[in-house]
């Protein structure tokens, strides 16, 4: 009987040419199984560091990289670290403490080799967190890895987080080796704490992982077999988490960095509201039948399988502490999309460490060496195909995305119309939107300051609710009389690009009394409040927004930039009510891209502003059928639909497009809610309206005025409690809602 052996406790040295045959033929087959697990594992991981760099080396795409780079050139020329805000003018002096490392690096980088150079860094930081959660890995891990790396890459765009997602890798390899073989290099730990402090506050996560591993050998503690090797791992281990816990302390501030971490946290619900990257995972059993396709796949909800496989066989394996590290990683990456990379790394090293003996267990069943070998080459081809695949899809131009494939500056931001001010030397502050701040703070400062960026803490609560508001404001109401007289604004800087909710926005500027046009293109336009200083430029560059050429360029060469000039053409002339104009940039835009799902959607909205109602839906289910995970091409159906008075049908696409969405949706849960109510379903309004509030952030509950958000809340209840005949509730909220109208102090 042939007695069958875990591969990995085989070595790979020579055979006894004098063992009996039986106890030859394992180790042969130990051996043979060892050495292709090598081979496999080199070839699978090759495949995993190239696809890191496809999907690493992408355009300039993220605004918060900006500021930071504004940073590292502030701190080079003025030789000190600021402790409050230098950037905007509305926020000046403010306390912001934000580790300055990384802002250095990229300026030097930028210095040396452009915007392009600074791509490149991208591409290596990706491609060296995959390498580093390789290390001492298997073809299970690399395989693993290669599904893992669009949720690395998403989070090593240039910005100070990157160098988290690398050195949470570095981390997390080294604390998994320690535990596995009590022997690794944790003179490392407190070394690299020291950069990692100075270059992002995610060096908590550093110290969180420290305290999972912690955590994981108390838990081992608890098997008396295991006992004494935890507490001796715990034992060398003390001293190093100990110098890594005083090694965050070397930084400009000392404790102050904690401080700032405090101020981060209580702002969390704030960036949730308002910046993607902080939203939830939007979790449905659709969304988990499309993690498979081709086209448009989510490698993010293959990773949850992964994990969740990986937590089951560590359970049944009694890793209780892996589990816990696995479902922990999972769990923050579904709340927070930001956390995914975090999550990808854990799934590599953890996941690919715990599926590993189980995958070999399966091999072992299998007593054919061909049929092993077949299966095992098959495996791992499938997942060279998927990397193949998912390469060719980021080689392609995606009307869906702002970034591209390639080094340089994305399309998206204001280039020109930072140019144009740079050029006219306008006089006063500009005003603009947080996603544009960063961007203007490099490229027209430090002669100029922001309104606000996307650094939510030196603005204080509601400052990206009051700019929301303001744009929301007819340009000559009080609301602007009032901004512009206080802060000495004079430019208005709109973002136009097809992703900016601004654009609903550009007809009421063009039409404006007080501010003027005198630049306009696809990405955005500058409007001049009218004023002494201004009236030369105005009479000078003044335009008509109803015959303003758009594209504002010729076609680019590029087919990815071609198409996104008239993409974004096509939605700007659209705004603009030009909607012959906006059809031919349209279909020019469609010749580029023809499966652009982007296109049909667009027509959609010509067509609704034509009031071709039938036409509208018939383009928006195009669009739907082509990209169906958009929640804009379902919030654009609903509207149809509720114009139509087709309820139920706009009930199930309102509720299809908040489940979409991955920010909080309060105002379109509000629109459920009436919905609801409309159709006699009391029970379903109530839930609806409770989710619309636990979904409001702070400073939306906290807003007052006419008809605030907490009244609509309130009186939709009391609403809803009377159609159920409770009158003493409905009299609660009623009372409540009389409260609401109360104003604020």
């Amino acid at each position: 009987m042939e007695v069958e052996e875990p591969l990995e406790s085989v070595g790979s040295s020579g055979i006894s040419t004098t063992a009996p045959p039986a106890t030859r033929s394992a180790s042969e087959t130990a051996a043979n199984g060892s050495t292709l697990d090598r081979r496999l594992f080199l070839y699978l991981g090759a495949v995993a560091l190239v696809f890191a760099f496809l999907m690493g080396l992408k355009t300039l795409i993220d605004p918060d990289f900006f500021w930071q780079l504004a940073t590292g050139r502030w701190v080079a020329q003025h030789h000190q670290i600021f402790s409050t805000d230098v950037f905007s003018y509305t926020a000046a002096g403010h306390s912001w403490i934000y580790p300055v490392g990384s802002a250095l690096l990229f300026y030097g980088a930028y210095l040396l080799g452009g915007y392009a150079l600074l791509c490149w860094l991208g591409a290596a930081a990706c491609c060296g967190t995959v390498a580093l959660l390789l290390r001492r890995g298997s073809a299970v891990t690399a395989a693993i890895a290669i599904v893992a790396v669009p949720s690395i890459a998403s989070r090593t765009n240039p910005r100070a987080e990157m160098f988290t997602v690398v050195l949470f890798a570095a981390y997390l390899s080294i604390l998994w080796e320690n535990y596995r073989t009590g022997q690794a290099r944790l003179w490392l730990l407190p070394v690299l704490m020291l950069a990692w402090v100075n270059l992002h506050l995610g060096f908590v996560s550093g110290l969180g992982l420290i305290v999972a591993f912690v955590g994981t050998d108390v838990l081992q503690m608890l098997r008396p077999s295991l006992r004494r090797e935890a507490a001796q791992r715990l034992r060398r281990a003390a001293p190093w988490f100990a110098a890594t816990a005083v090694a965050t302390l070397v930084n400009p501030w000392g404790w102050g960095i904690y401080a700032a971490l405090l101020r981060q946290n209580r702002v969390m619900a704030e960036h949730s509201e308002w910046f993607a990257e902080w939203g939830k995972l939007p979790l449905s059993w659709a969304g988990l039948a499309r993690a498979f396709s081709l086209h448009n796949p989510s490698q993010l909800y293959i990773l949850l399988i992964i994990v969740a496989i990986a937590a089951a066989v560590a359970l049944l394996q009694r890793e209780v502490g892996a589990a816990l590290l696995l479902l922990g990683a999972a769990y923050e990456a579904v709340q927070h999309l930001r956390m995914q990379g975090l999550m990808a790394c854990v799934a590599v090293v953890v996941g690919g460490s715990i599926l590993y003996p189980a995958v070999q267990q399966i091999g072992a069943r299998i007593r054919a060496t061909r049929a092993r070998v077949v299966l095992a080459a098959a495996a791992s081809a499938m997942f060279v195909l998927l990397a193949a695949i998912w390469s060719t899809n980021v080689l392609k131009v995606s009307d869906m995305s702002l970034s591209s494939f390639g080094a340089g500056l994305c399309w998206w931001f204001p280039e020109r119309a930072a140019a144009f001010i740079e050029r006219e030397k306008i006089p006063g502050e500009i005003f603009n939107a947080y996603s544009q701040g960063g961007y203007l703070l490099w490229r027209l400062g430090p002669q100029r300051r922001d309104y606000i960026d996307g650094r939510a803490i030196p603005f204080g609560p509601g400052a990206f609710l009051h700019q929301a508001q303001l744009l929301d404001s007819p340009p000559d109401s009080g609301a602007w009389q009032a901004e512009a007289e206080r802060y000495n604004i004079n430019i208005i800087l709109l973002p136009l690009n097809r992703f900016q909710s601004e654009l609903t926005y550009l007809r009421n500027f063009c039409n404006s009394v007080n501010w003027k046009p005198v630049y306009l293109d696809e990405i955005s336009g500058v409007f001049v409040r009218r004023v002494p200083e201004t009236e030369e430029l105005i009479r000078r560059s003044g335009m008509d927004c109803s015959t303003a050429p758009l594209p504002a360029e010729a076609p680019a060469a590029s087919s990815a930039d071609r198409f996104n000039q008239w993409a974004n053409a096509a939605v700007v002339l659209a705004a603009l009510g030009r909607n012959l104009e906006a059809l031919t940039a349209a279909r020019k835009a469609s010749e580029v891209v023809p499966d652009a799902s982007l296109v049909p959607w667009l027509r959609g909205n010509v067509a609704y502003a034509m009031g071709l109602r039938a036409d509208a839906e018939r383009e928006y289910l195009k669009a739907i059928s082509r990209n169906p995970d958009i929640s804009l091409f379902w919030f654009a159906l609903a509207t149809v639909y509720k114009h139509q008075g087709r309820i139920p049908e706009t009930i199930q696409a309102q509720r299809k497009a908040i489940e979409l969405s991955t920010m909080p949706k309060p105002y379109e849960l509000l629109k459920l809610a009436r919905l609801y109510l409309d159709t006699q379903q009391p029970r379903a309004a109530l839930q609806a309206f409770d989710e619309a509030a636990r979904s409001a952030s702070p400073d939306i509950l906290a807003a007052g005025g006419e008809h605030n958000f907490q009244f609509e809340v309130d009186q939709g209840r009391a609403e809803a409690w009377r159609a159920l005949g409770d009158m003493k509730q409905a009299a609660v909220f009623d009372q409540k809602a009389v409260q609401d109208l109360v104003p604020r102090n």
